[in-house]
């Protein structure tokens, strides 16, 4: 009998170590220790120079597009003591988080050791303090109070999710420019009063602030190594927007397909969004229900499936309006284009219900405990959904709202058109009981 094959040699430690503008100087002695001791040094080119010649390991700068050349970055250098260097908290919006996610895949997957290479590193993380820490420290700013928006690699409206009267935010800048197009984006959203101020280098010997408000910004671009404080504040006449679902009908632009100011809390509470679940709203028009349902909380996703172009146009301008340009637009008629589309956590069914096929593939898609609500103002609709209701149980209401209109001189209701709204959530599916005796088949 043959002896067995020896177990591979488990993989070195990845490094990562969080370096500020202090450079060497304010790395612990810990951090210092890993760099000097690594073969591979792999980070940007702002932080490589910072580091000494005694770090002799090999500069590799991060390539670009960053993300997809990871996995063959750690496949290229395993075996090697691989030390990779991230801009502070490398956990904080930083390498750390992709360097996780890819080793986490690589886990799941069994990547390496099923092509006979080495399993995947573990993760050795050295944070240093975070611009967000340094920022809050300058500002006398408590950081649990202080909301942050990064818009390095991301569109500059995910700021207008977060801006209300009064508030703290951090900006994280995608470059020497961003203060400029933070400034006209507050203009143009009614918080021209808002105080900015730009912290560049904080922690290095060339930290610099400067400052102005939104609506009087003209001062040139900076280093593009900057952090922006903002002190909100919103013009006088400028309509606030709330936190929770139910925002005015003014707030979007729609060809008049668009779920009421009411009806619309209403189906969103129905549907309960939570962080990180994922809904399907289905027939977009306007796209109310799927912006709301991501203003509810910065983890949550959505996909918005449209079969009008020039709608689903809209409901990508009304996206990025209202904060969450993240939103997916699919253009396409359902349920032909919800193939292929991830698995949801919810689906909003508000238009298109008699189209063939399309309740019972929403239904499918959703997991055991996923919730489907449905909202229709016709008979035909409406008796669909009655069906429906029969068989999978779940809350059928019919909600009605009423509008107070002057009557000549007087003030009279005047009454929209009811909406009738099946809400369900989708049970387990039904086990076989254990006592239960096997069925007997007759054979051929």
């Amino acid at each position: 009998m043959s002896p067995a094959p020896p177990a591979p040699a488990a993989p070195e430690p990845l490094s990562v170590v969080g370096i500020g503008a202090d450079g060497w100087d304010g790395l612990p002695p810990a951090s210092r220790q890993a760099l000097s001791a690594a073969e591979v040094l792999i980070g940007g080119a702002r932080q490589l120079a910072l580091l000494p010649a005694e770090c002799t390991g090999e500069r590799v700068p991060w390539p670009s597009p960053l993300r997809p050349a990871v996995p063959g970055l750690l496949a290229a250098y395993a075996g090697r003591r691989v030390c990779v260097l991230a801009s502070g908290d490398p956990m904080f919006y930083g390498i750390g988080r992709t360097l996780t996610e890819v080793i986490q895949e690589q886990t799941a997957t069994g990547a390496g050791a099923a092509a006979g290479g080495p399993a995947a590193p573990e993760l050795c993380v050295f944070p240093h303090p975070s611009a967000v820490s340094h920022a809050c420290a300058r500002l006398g700013w408590p950081l649990e109070d202080t909301e942050v928006v990064t818009l390095v690699g991301r569109p500059a409206e995910n700021l207008l999710r977060v801006l209300y009267d009064g508030r703290r935010v951090l900006v994280l800048s995608a470059g020497a420019r961003t203060p400029a197009e933070v400034a006209a984006l507050l203009r143009a959203h009614g918080f021209g009063p808002t105080r900015i101020r730009v912290l560049e280098q904080l922690g290095g010997p060339r930290e610099k602030t400067a400052e102005g408000t939104a609506e009087d910004w003209d001062l040139p671009p900076g280093d593009p190594l900057n952090v922006l404080a903002l002190d909100c504040r919103r013009a006088p006449g400028a309509a606030p927007l709330s936190a929770v679902p139910g925002l005015p009908d003014a707030a979007y632009e729609h060809d008049g397909q668009l779920t009421k100011r009411h009806v619309r809390a209403a189906t969103l509470a129905a549907l309960a969004p939570a962080p990180g679940e994922l809904l399907w709203d289905v027939g977009g028009g306007s796209g109310s229900i799927a912006i709301e349902w991501l203003r509810a909380h910065r983890g949550c996703r959505a996909v918005s499936v449209e079969r009008d172009s020039v709608r689903a146009e809209r409901i990508g301008r009304n996206a990025r309006t209202l904060g969450v340009p993240g939103l997916r637009v699919v253009t396409g008629p359902a349920p032909a284009a919800l193939d292929g589309l991830p698995t949801p956590d919810a689906v909003f069914i508000g238009g298109g219900l008699t189209a063939p096929g399309l309740l019972a593939a929403c239904w499918a898609a959703l997991p055991a405990g996923g919730r489907l609500v449905a909202n229709t103002v016709t008979l035909e609709s409406e008796a669909l959904l009655a069906d429906w209701y029969r068989q999978h149980g779940g809350e059928l209401v019919r909600l009605a709202v009423a509008h107070a209109v002057p009557v000549g001189g007087f003030t009279g209701w005047r009454q929209a058109m009811p909406v009738t709204q099946w809400s369900a959530v989708k049970p387990q599916a039904a086990s076989p009981s254990p006592s239960s005796p096997p069925q007997e088949t007759e054979q051929p």
